[in-house]
């Protein structure tokens, strides 16, 4: 019986012992798991980053474009193979795009801490030409084969990746790549979707800058800038070569020297419940290399060039809810691009056109619009140009909405230029775009030419962020040279050494988009 007695506390000690290890043995409890909150501090979408006081909000679009007569997503029939008008010129330009947008803002003491970037990964179909070039890329003569490319250049798996913003704003600094603060909200939007209007700056994909915004209260706010020129905002600084010897031609060759300054930017703005007033100045450094080939041919000194710009928004006019007419009018000296901005391919025009001239074979429309034109000795002439666009927007009811718009910008030589292309019998020198301005048939040479464009659209919005839209725009250049020329075989373009009258030419293109925001 004792050694029953035994066994029995022995097997328990056992157990327990075995228990005890078991339990040992067991996980701890874990801690909860920390779900993603909403963030209500900066609107609708933001979410905490999980651990952090950080809010962040992920959007963006897909958007399908397909665009007909011209080469490109954004312009119109302005140049190269999309302004040849010929078998080179396509009749469709197709696109599809995602868009990515990451914001994060966190709140401090000294303010809301900001970061914003937005990337675009897009696939557009090519224009093919003997020897033409489209972003970069270089197609194969004629009679030769070449593998299909994109014209938005920086391949990626037969597409493009466009890094649009990414920048930071801190105690109203703005550091980073951001939409130009010279430019109207609406930048190359009044109400369109058409990229490429005249009448002000563009940089819709953004550029280089340090900001700063001080908010004076009831909408108030000036802000100051220091903005890279040389991603956007350089229009040319055309070097003549040596009057009378022909040299690089009447429009001359772009002779840029290294950056040395950059854009100086102020805006005043006004924004409140009846819409918004802004006007802008810039001041831009023209800042050019050697007459010649060395440093021992000396140089031109620098000029300061400069825009100024006044915009206006009104919303909620008497005909309909949501309605807005925005207008936005600039006047440029040596800094074109603020005007003839980096989209719309208005600053260097060659546009081909049908003729009833007796022995002329087509007729061409060309222009170029830099910010100076110098020759060997002389100083910097600059440039100026004036433009408007603007639109009016009409709300039919909560689904569709059209509207009007237009622009117009015209580009003025001083006297001293137009000596210099045109020389001074004014039957000019040399050659550009393979035009020999000497030619007897040439009536008058003046380089002053004008863009003129006007458009509507009508967007369908079935559900929520999803919106279908038809825009149609007619474009127009004015250009000032009369008579006829002679000119060099456009190879680029197909086009043969002949006799060309030159005459004002127009376009019309057509665009036709998908979008879906999320």
């Amino acid at each position: 019986m004792k050694m029953v007695k035994s066994l029995i506390l022995g097997s328990a000690a056992a157990l327990v012992a075995v228990g005890g290890a078991q339990a040992a043995d067991l996980p701890v409890k874990a801690k909860a798991v920390e779900y993603v909150k909403v963030c209500s501090l900066y609107g609708p979408g933001f979410y905490y980053i999980p651990g952090t006081d950080t809010c962040i909000k992920l959007s963006g679009y897909l958007r399908a474009d397909v665009l007909a007569n011209t080469n490109s997503d954004y312009s119109g029939p302005f140049a190269g193979a999309g302004g040849a008008q010929n078998r080179f010129t396509n009749g469709y330009t197709w696109r599809s795009r995602e868009d990515f947008d990451i914001d994060t803002r966190t709140a401090t003491e000294y303010g809301v801490v900001r970061t914003y970037f937005d990337a675009t990964f897009s696939w557009t179909n090519d224009s093919y030409g003997p020897g033409a070039t489209a972003g970069g890329t270089i197609y194969a003569p004629l009679g030769t084969s070449s593998a299909p490319g994109n014209a938005s250049g920086g391949n990626i798996a037969g597409g493009s990746l466009g890094v649009y913003l990414a920048f930071i704003q801190f105690a109203g600094f703005t550091i980073g790549k951001a939409v130009s603060q010279f430019s109207a909200p609406w930048v190359n939007y009044p109400g369109n979707n058409f990229d490429g209007l005249v009448g002000g700056s563009g940089f819709v994909t953004g550029v280089n800058q340090f900001s700063y915004t001080a908010q004076f209260g009831n909408g108030v706010s000036l802000t100051v800038s220091a903005q890279d020129q040389t991603q956007y905002s350089q229009g040319g600084l055309q070097n003549l070569g040596a009057l009378g010897v022909g040299g690089l031609g009447p429009y001359g060759t772009g002779d840029y020297a290294g950056s040395m300054a950059p854009d100086l930017i102020a805006m005043l703005r006004v924004d409140q419940a009846w819409g918004l007033f802004q006007a802008s100045f810039v001041a831009h450094d023209n800042h050019a290399a050697y007459y010649g080939a060395t440093e021992l041919t000396g140089h031109p000194d620098d000029k300061w060039g400069w825009a100024g710009a006044l915009a206006l928004s009104i919303k909620n006019i008497p005909t309909g809810p949501g309605d807005t007419i925005n207008v936005q009018g600039v006047y440029t000296n040596g800094a074109t691009r603020y005007n003839l901005n980096d989209l719309s391919q208005a600053a260097a025009t060659q546009m081909f056109g049908g003729t009833n001239l007796a022995g002329a074979y087509q007729s061409v429309g060309i222009g170029s619009a830099p910010d100076s034109v110098f020759v060997t000795g002389g100083s910097q002439q600059l440039v100026s140009t004036w433009g408007m666009r603007g639109a009016y927007v009409h709300n039919w009811n909560p689904y569709w909405n059209t509207s009007i718009y237009g622009a117009y910008a015209q580009v003025m030589y001083n006297s001293t230029s137009k000596g210099y292309i045109c020389g001074p019998g004014g039957t000019g020198v040399g050659g550009t775009f393979g035009i020999t301005f000497g030619a007897a048939g040439l009536t008058s040479c003046n380089p002053d030419y004008a863009i003129a464009q006007i458009g509507t659209q009508t967007q369908w919005t079935p559900v929520k962020n999803l919106t279908f839209t038809a825009d149609l725009i007619y474009q127009r250049l004015d250009q000032k040279y009369a008579g006829t020329i002679t000119t060099a075989a456009f190879g680029s373009v197909g086009k043969p050494l002949a006799t060309y009258q030159l005459k004002d030419q127009d376009g019309v293109s057509l665009l036709l988009r998908a979008q879906r925001n999320w």
